[in-house]
């Protein structure tokens, strides 16, 4: 199981990493292995502003619908447009091309609240 050190990590199987005040959000290869084939990505919340746990979007997988819930509060700045032709980038590189949306951090503390690597480990 990948568990990249740089990012951090939610009960609900969501990544963030951060980039000064912004930041970038996907599922981590845990989520994804056990949603199994993604078919479909539903984000409808760009340029809305969102609490922390909030749902973003959805995914869908052969089996299974899951919402996407945000890591931290922030404001939709972008949505990965190549998910829309290949959802499966999710199963594929979920920590790279894989990621969901980026953000605008509305409460740069809220970050501290997450888990790091070895925290979500313990949590598998």
């Amino acid at each position: 199981m990948n568990v990249p050190e740089n990012l951090y990590y939610t009960k609900d199987h969501e990544w963030l990493r951060t980039e000064g005040d912004t930041a970038y959000v996907g599922v981590t290869d845990f989520a994804q292995g056990e949603l199994g084939d993604i078919v479909f990505i539903e984000i409808e919340t760009l340029g809305e502003t969102l609490s922390k746990e909030e749902v973003f979007g959805t995914i869908e997988a052969v089996k299974t619908v899951s919402d996407l819930f945000m890591p931290v509060g922030g404001e939709i700045l972008e949505v990965n447009p190549a998910l829309a032709d290949s959802p499966d980038l999710v199963n594929k590189d979920p920590y790279g091309e894989g990621w969901m949306v980026k953000i605008k951090i509305t409460d740069p503390a809220q970050v501290g609240e997450l888990y790091d690597a070895e925290k979500y480990k313990t949590l598998l």
